[in-house]
């Protein structure tokens, strides 16, 4: 017979886990609002893409816009950390290996997002920026700065590494949910947007097509994933 202790530790642990299904399942749904907010502002006041000496000037005129489309972007990112750690959890008994790879590949490199000055939309250091231009006396000092953002700005379009590492993520974490108590078809769903997203942000700027296509499924996924974790939060006994 187990001993009372260790009883009473067992249903601590499916407690806890418990919680977490349910709290990165509200963070799932977190992450997708959030996106959304930020798409809605980025469709009303675009942000130019390129120009140093436009893009400073647009912030000086729209900063409240700016600044909070900024941060729209980069919050979701440390939401999809509690996504991956979920997801390790419930996919943990089947196939241990694959989810943890798949949880530090695609936790790291979203956490990692919140570390990089870019947001493929724009910089809050463009911000600052904005600010020294604005108040520059000289056409000297004015290109001095205009000269920095467009550095930024050739950052903001330059695929980086850790884009394919978050899309690698989703990836590796969606096929070991293929063999798992979690829906076979949302493993495959992200198999896709692991592909599309693999590919879209290696060849961002080769073939814009696949980028859309991520753009398209991974929201998706993401959605798909917070229903079932918080279905299986709810299955597990209190």
């Amino acid at each position: 017979m187990r001993p009372v202790g260790d009883s009473a530790r067992a249903a601590e642990g499916i407690n806890s886990w418990r919680t977490l299904y349910l709290v990165a399942g509200g963070a799932s749904v977190g992450f997708i609002l959030l996106l959304i907010a930020a798409i809605t502002l980025d469709t009303v006041s675009p942000p130019p893409v390129d120009g140093g000496a436009e893009t400073l000037e647009f912030i000086a005129t729209n900063k409240s816009v700016y600044v909070a489309e900024q941060v729209l972007w980069l919050l979701p990112n440390m939401l999809a950390v509690l996504t991956f750690v979920a997801l390790f959890v419930a996919l943990a008994p089947t196939n241990r290996s694959l989810a943890l790879i798949g949880a530090v590949v695609g936790g790291l490199s979203w956490a990692s997002f919140l570390a990089i000055p870019v947001t493929s939309r724009g910089s809050l250091t463009l911000v600052y920026l904005s600010g020294r231009h604005s108040e520059a006396t000289s056409d000297t000092e004015r290109a001095r700065f205009a000269t920095a953002a467009e550095a930024i700005l050739g950052e903001n379009n330059t695929p980086a590494i850790v884009g394919v590492l978050s899309a690698a993520g989703i990836l590796l974490i969606s096929l070991a949910m293929l063999h798992s108590a979690l829906p076979r078809w949302i493993g495959w769903l992200g198999v896709a947007a692991g592909v599309f997203g693999v590919a879209g942000e290696a060849l961002r700027q080769v073939v814009p097509s696949f980028y859309l296509g991520y753009g398209l499924l991974m929201p998706a996924w993401f959605l798909v994933v917070r229903i079932a974790l918080v279905r299986l939060g709810l299955r597990t006994p209190r």
